[in-house]
């Protein structure tokens, strides 16, 4: 079985440096890590998924779709180059934001979530034996371990099998009982 992670980068990120960072800490998985569509400042090599100029919780969930067919054919062209059998979005701040509407509705089944927040605002449909694992920074001042943590209880609730974990003394990081975590849920 041929296990694909796509690394999502947060808002002013590119792949490469995530896939440096995290991609090291996750072997025996084929890696990808797509750059969002959007720059993050004009003629900036730095990404982002979604615009977060004026962003609001009320506007979020309308951006978010906006973004989901950029994520769908980097997804799709991944799996299509990979011929992977197994599918896994790791996600950081708003790449998580993003790897939870795909699995919220049911882009993927799989999907490890770093300091997210769930911006979804229709029905959850998640594919059938789906599971997640979220992880959120005992210190993050960015996207706080509560709305991770709330996310992975609306997960729960529509019928991901999903994990939380509070990282202590992380802030916004990806930090290493989280890197621990997402290794064994890969296995």
């Amino acid at each position: 079985m041929t296990t694909l992670v796509i690394l999502l980068h947060g808002v002013g990120g590119q792949g490469a440096p995530m896939l440096t960072s995290v991609g090291r800490h996750l072997p025996g998985v084929t890696l990808r890590a797509p750059d969002g569509p959007l720059a993050f400042h004009p003629g900036s090599p730095q990404r982002a998924w979604f615009s977060i100029a004026g962003i609001t919780p009320a506007n979020r969930p309308e951006r978010v779709r906006a973004a989901r067919a950029e994520l769908d054919a980097r997804i799709d062209a991944a799996v299509a180059e990979t011929g992977a059998t197994r599918l896994v979005l790791f996600g950081f701040s708003q790449g998580a934001i993003m790897a939870l509407d795909a699995i919220a509705r049911g882009k993927v089944s799989e999907a490890l979530i770093f300091a997210g927040r769930l911006a979804f605002d229709g029905p959850m449909t998640p594919a059938p034996g789906a599971r997640a694992l979220l992880v959120g920074g005992e210190h993050d001042q960015v996207i706080p371990a509560a709305e991770t943590a709330a996310a992975a209880e609306a997960l729960q609730a529509a019928g991901v099998a999903t994990q939380f974990l509070l990282e202590p003394g992380a802030a916004h990081e990806i930090g290493p009982r989280g890197m621990t975590a997402a290794r064994a849920f890969l296995q």
